[in-house]
């Protein structure tokens, strides 16, 4: 019986993305790595010293180990989020449903839990959760499903149980091979990506979600 959701954070219900974005560019300058928002958007979905230790490996910078540079990105998107991060259109909206729907509510995000602590803090939606889960602290991030399968058992639900709110390739992939029914809310230009089609449901909104698809989901 489903009644347990899941959302996963950046991108999804901050538009953190771009704060992202700008603080891995500002910080790999620093070791004379030019990161693109095209380089940026492989590694998206990632955990921060996964990203981290992927572009090292490709660029091989000096000057900074790799730890030196998981912290200061950490710090300037925390930064920035507390400076300028808003929240995506429709926050409000879809913890209010699942609320009223007497639903379950988690959170399993790839960022540190220092960050995600910010971030809910910034928008005030800390109490909407029953759990929050970083992948910090476990074995393996997204794609791999350990984030979404600690977030479930830490609300006393079966992953068969939840349903998983998610807006990159990564983290959709996580939480279907956590047996979770998945929704995804792309970025408007990375819609057409074909490998969404994994997704339960696709939408452009967290405010496209209501009853229909919910029933959908449950059928």
């Amino acid at each position: 019986m489903i009644n347990t959701v899941i959302f996963d954070m950046d991108g999804l219900l901050i538009d953190s993305e771009p704060l992202w974005g700008e603080a891995m560019s500002e910080v790999f300058a620093t070791v004379g790595v030019n990161l693109t928002s095209e380089l940026y958007s492989h590694t998206t979905g990632l955990r921060t010293a996964e990203v981290v230790d992927y572009w090292q490996h490709y660029f091989k910078w000096e000057g900074k180990d790799n730890n030196q540079v998981t912290n200061e990105i950490i710090d300037a998107v925390i930064a920035k989020i507390l400076a300028k991060g808003e929240a995506m259109e429709g926050l409000e909206y879809i913890l209010d449903y699942f609320a009223k729907k007497n639903f379950k509510i988690g959170l399993a995000s790839s960022s540190p839990l220092r960050l995600i602590e910010s971030a809910v803090d910034h928008m005030g939606i800390r109490d909407r959760f029953d759990a929050i889960s970083s992948a910090e602290f476990e074995s393996h991030g997204k794609p791999h499903p350990a984030v979404y399968l600690a977030c479930a058992k830490k609300l006393g639900s079966m992953p068969i149980d939840c349903i998983a709110f998610e807006d990159s390739v990564t983290g959709m992939t996580a939480a279907k091979a956590a047996r979770m029914k998945t929704v995804v809310v792309p970025e408007a230009h990375n819609r057409q990506n074909k490998r969404y089609a994994l997704a339960d449901v696709q939408l452009n909104s967290l405010l496209d979600f209501n009853d229909e698809i919910l029933d959908r989901l449950k059928a």
